[in-house]
């Protein structure tokens, strides 16, 4: 797992309200037993961050705040949130997944919340079924400055 610290554009418009999100929550570690990601406290659970490196095998994995997030270009388009979450930037949520619990402020800036295990499906097809909704949102991302 490669992990680049950090390359996410905070100046972008595209990250700000992702970036706002998880400044808010974000914290040094407190301890000598907290886990950390960068100068921050994790805020993922690690299985969680190996799933995300797994779903984007050839997409390095950014930090921003204690959370692990794809980008592309310096703009997020995937992220890690607590034991179960993905976020996807896509305009609306992928069909045959199961949802996650949303992120109610990140929602009305493209933001979709989709389950990291899908418990529901055989295993090699959610991963299958993930790693699709991962490569659509890192391929939609498009910054309309350039």
């Amino acid at each position: 797992m490669r992990l680049d610290l950090p390359s996410i554009r905070a100046e972008h418009p595209l990250n700000a309200a992702l970036l706002d999100f998880l400044r808010a929550q974000g914290c040094p570690p407190g301890g000598p037993d907290d886990y950390a990601l960068g100068a921050w406290q994790l805020h993922t659970h690690p299985d969680l961050l190996d799933r995300l490196a797994e779903l984007a095998r050839h997409a390095p994995l950014h930090a921003a705040y204690g959370v692990p997030v794809l980008a592309r270009e310096g703009i997020a388009a995937a992220a890690a949130l607590g034991t179960s979450v993905l976020l996807v930037r896509l305009p609306a949520a992928p069909s045959g997944l199961e949802t996650g619990t949303p992120v109610p402020f990140l929602a009305g800036h493209g933001w979709q919340a989709v389950d990291a295990w899908q418990s529901e499906l055989p295993s090699a097809e959610g991963t299958r079924r993930l790693s699709g909704t991962v490569r659509r949102a890192l391929a939609g991302v498009r910054d309309p400055a350039s």
